[in-house]
């Protein structure tokens, strides 16, 4: 690496200790921010650097921010660098001796003070500029030819315009002159915004090692604008002549003023000689709350140092972003904190590519944010001591689980070698608080019939998988599922990797216990197995079991649990197929379950990503409800064994009820009112009660349109009217002697009024 101290504001130097060769300048002691495209005087620097470097392929300014020019913008300025040191070789073609075209006439000074002027000066600080003055001095020169009369000047000029047009050629085939053709008409020095269309910094703040796009893509339509908490700016783009949707970020850190940034790099320098120790990251939360008041105090001590003052609540935000750059994830804990966010992906090789995400709304987009190796390593040196499990060359995946501020999120991490590239990581984020069947209702998932069918079935204590792709909501669904078992049961969920609401359905009253058990793709580990875990539970009592997704050998374990508890008590999980028979397929072709076993399972539901003509959009549907029947000997496909109660119809994007749902043909359902006295051998009765089921969450979502309460949606609610559901049927029986489902309903809106009514009051009083 070596130095050039220059004499000026600004230092610069050549970095090649790495794979690419970095033109770094120092800008600490300039007075304006280091910007190709703001700045004449810059670009006419860097340009004269890379004449001297011509091998150079990113710039880099440093001033509190790092200003990151990369490959494809660094080979525009080099080709102008190239041309610069062209002409710089030739400079006696264009000595006064050379350009004496007249002799002793005064237009020799002239043109000879006009080429260079424009090789010389224009070209380093404004080619554009250049490129336009050779053009008008052509023009200039050719109307006067048009009008010389002397013979002597007639052949000068031809030679003066034969030199520019040579020049102006040169010119022509640069990138830069190409790309900017459509702006150049009327161009003016004085105006840069050619220059802003072409160069884009990306920025770094020196504490951090994330990168970000801080412009708006060239080009781009808004289509939406929001903010993440009060400073964390998102705007969504749709790109020109592009399939790509641009999710933009400017987060707070962006935005400090030079002041902040100073303190901000001293205390993130003081707080990274203490190295986090492995008891430490046992309890993350406690960890960032002590690092959060060490933080605090150490960023007022230094601003009192410096003589500054800030107001508390910048002291808090100054902290905060202090915390997500020494013991935290950086900017993916403001990604996470996106109520649209879903999932995030960081692609290697790091330093390269940006974060990729899907979104709520918009589905998959491309982000702004480019996250460096150097973060990487950080981030995979923090998960090995969070989740207590390996991760390097001879264990090369890792799944865990991380609880960050206002989210929780599943990490999928792999490396060399399994990814020849590096690290590379995936951030599924989890609802904070539990999915409900009403929410799917609203996203349009299910209806209220399917919502009212499966209710009927967890409360018939059924057996059952929720089936899909990735990313098709399997696990929201099975923790919806679970919201709709009265809290009087005991439930126990079994997870490789954390997923399922266990922390708030157990701050909601259930009787739950949650086993974690070692990662199906761990080796050598000392963590107890799923099938472990699943056996252990036929030893804890009478409970119902929900294994988070059902991979491998585990599944034999699972339809043992089943065979013991059918009947008796609801078991589920997740598992990857996208129709019944690829679960059949996987479960006794691939994983080895005998076919009497997989008879133990009651229903398959169905949930896919259904995607638009355009193949631009796609929304989640479940698009089957299939019971397994037992009266079939080799193939289920063939012998008739997957009867559909309801199918999604594409053209009126709905799940609807088949015939053998609405003529009574399920053998599920009569299984189930065999054992419920009010139902047994009585068809119409067990239609009633789905339909029941089904018109009291139709009625809970017409108070939502009504209200617009989003709360109405939530679990804490949601159970609620489960619960007054079921005292309703217990009361109207006993009252009457029979079960009167439109007295129930009838009850239910009259409870459901008044419970609105006091949430109403209680937010009244609660806002003063």
């Amino acid at each position: 690496m070596a130095f050039d101290p220059n004499n000026g504001a600004c230092s610069f130097e050549i970095d090649n200790e790495t794979e690419e060769v970095i033109l770094r300048g120092n800008c600490e002691r300039c007075t304006k921010v280091p910007s190709i495209e703001e700045n004449s005087i810059c670009m006419a620097r860097t340009i004269e650097k890379l004449a001297q470097n011509p091998k150079v392929n990113k710039i880099v300014f440093y001033q509190k921010r790092d200003y990151e020019y990369e490959f494809d913008q660094t080979r525009i300025l080099i080709e102008i660098a190239l041309l610069y040191n062209k002409f710089s070789r030739q400079k006696d073609d264009f000595s006064h001796e050379n350009m004496n075209f007249i002799p002793n006439s005064p237009l020799n000074n002239q043109w000879y003070n006009e080429v260079h002027q424009i090789l010389f000066n224009l070209l380093k600080k404004d080619p554009l500029g250049a490129y336009v003055e050779l053009i008008r001095t052509i023009r200039r020169e050719k109307i006067i030819l048009e009008k010389t009369v002397l013979a002597e000047e007639a052949n000068a000029r031809k030679k003066y315009i034969d030199l520019l047009s040579t020049i102006l050629s040169d010119f022509e085939k640069t990138r830069l002159i190409i790309i900017s053709q459509p702006y150049i008409a009327g161009y003016t020095s004085e105006n840069r915004d050619i220059y802003r269309k072409i160069f884009n910094p990306i920025i770094k703040p020196d504490f951090m090692y994330t990168k970000i796009m801080a412009r708006y893509p060239q080009g781009g339509e808004e289509i939406d604008n929001y903010n993440i908490g009060e400073n964390t700016e998102v705007t969504i783009f749709r790109l020109p002549n592009n399939v790509k949707t641009m999710y933009h970020m400017m987060p707070p850190e962006f935005k400090l003023s030079e002041e902040k940034y100073e303190v901000l790099d001293l205390a993130r320098n003081i707080l990274a000689e203490h190295k986090p120790k492995k008891s430490e990251f046992v309890d993350p939360k406690r960890m960032r709350e002590v690092f959060y008041n060490v933080g605090k105090d150490l960023i007022e001590e230094l601003s009192n140092y410096k003589n500054l003052k800030f107001t508390n609540d910048e002291y808090d935000e100054l902290t905060q972003i202090l915390v997500r750059y020494t013991v935290g994830f950086g900017l993916i804990e403001l990604l996470l904190q996106d109520d649209e966010m879903q999932d995030i992906s960081i692609n290697s090789p790091l330093g390269t590519l940006p974060i990729f995400i899907v979104h709520g709304k918009y589905d998959d987009c491309e982000t702004n944010i480019i996250p460096t190796s150097a973060e990487a390593e950080s981030w995979a040196s923090k998960l090995r001591m969070i989740s207590g499990r390996p991760f390097d060359e001879a264990d090369p995946l890792l799944d865990t689980e991380l609880e960050l501020p206002g989210a929780s999120t599943r990490i999928s991490a792999i490396t060399a070698p399994l990814n020849p590239t590096g690290l590379a990581y995936s951030f599924r984020k989890h609802r904070e608080r539990p999915w409900t069947l009403p929410l799917f209702i609203e996203n349009k998932t299910i209806d209220t019939l399917s919502a009212g069918l499966l209710s009927f079935l967890i409360d018939g204590t059924r057996t059952f998988f929720i089936c899909g792709t990735r990313s098709s909501g399997k696990s929201s669904l099975l923790s919806a599922a679970m919201i709709e078992i009265m809290r009087r049961y005991r439930i126990i969920t079994i997870e490789d990797t954390l997923e399922l609401p266990f922390s708030a359905m157990k701050n909601l009253g259930f009787n739950i216990v949650a086993m974690k058990v070692a990662s199906a793709l761990a080796k050598g580990s000392n963590e107890f197995t799923a099938t472990d875990g699943i056996r252990s539970t036929l030893r804890l009592g009478d409970s119902s079991l929900f294994v988070g997704e059902v991979r491998s050998t585990e599944a034999i374990a699972l339809f043992e649990a089943m065979r013991v508890g059918a009947g008796a008590n609801v078991v589920g999980g997740t598992f990857h197929a996208d129709n019944p028979y690829g679960v059949y397929d996987r479960c006794v072709n691939a994983i080895g379950i005998p076919k009497t076993s997989f008879k133990a399972l009651d229903i398959c539901v169905i949930a896919n990503p259904i995607k638009s003509a355009d193949g631009l959009h796609k929304k989640r549907r479940v698009t089957q409800i299939t019971e397994i029947r037992k009266d079939w000997n080799d193939d289920p496909q063939r012998e008739g064994g997957f009867v559909d109660l309801m199918k999604y119809n594409a053209e009126t994007d709905k799940l609807e009820p088949t015939d053998a749902l609405i003529n009574g043909e399920s053998q599920v359902l009569k299984d189930i009112a065999a054992n419920i006295a009010d139902f047994a051998g009585n068809w119409d009765a067990v239609w009633e009660n789905i339909v029941l089921r089904s018109k009291i969450k139709e009625v809970l979502m017409e108070a939502y349109d009504k209200e617009k309460d989003r709360e109405l949606l939530e679990a804490e609610f949601v159970i609620k009217c489960n619960d007054k559901m079921h005292l309703l049927v217990s009361e109207i029986k006993e009252t009457y002697g029979s079960i009167d489902n439109e007295k129930i309903i009838l009850e239910f809106k009259e409870w459901l009024d008044q419970a609105i009514a006091i949430r109403k009051t209680n937010k009244i009083l609660d806002n003063g």
